[in-house]
């Protein structure tokens, strides 16, 4: 009998595996991402004390086409802001068990043209 595991179940043991391996400490926090069929979420977490420090999605900015290219690149652009501001600059990524392609790749891309370095 052949055992059929949905595409998120997989993607939760993709995430698992990461997460094993990528960790945020105080000086290099975690930048996590988590997309949705209409939303994209970021946000950089201090994994040592439980902390989010900084947080940008499509839902807060208001975006009509939250999940879009786009979106992702003005989350990035934002949360790279948000962590200039709190003196975070330096980040470990989590892509959460998601391709490393489109929304992903967009959002990292304009966190790093923000200022963020990983």
């Amino acid at each position: 009998m052949i055992k059929f595991v949905s595409k998120n179940v997989a993607r939760q043991k993709r995430h698992q595996r990461i997460r094993h391996k990528v960790s945020g400490t105080a000086e290099c926090p975690r930048l996590s991402v988590y997309r949705s069929n209409s939303h994209i979420h970021a946000q950089i977490i201090d994994d040592s004390k439980g902390l989010t420090l900084a947080a940008a999605s499509s839902v807060q900015l208001k975006l009509a086409k939250g999940g879009s290219i786009e979106a992702a690149t003005q989350v990035g652009s934002e949360l790279a802001k948000v962590a200039k501001k709190k003196g975070i600059s330096q980040v470990v990524f989590d892509r959460s068990g998601y391709l490393y392609h489109g929304r992903v790749k967009a959002l990292a891309e304009a966190a790093r043209a923000g200022g963020l370095v990983f």
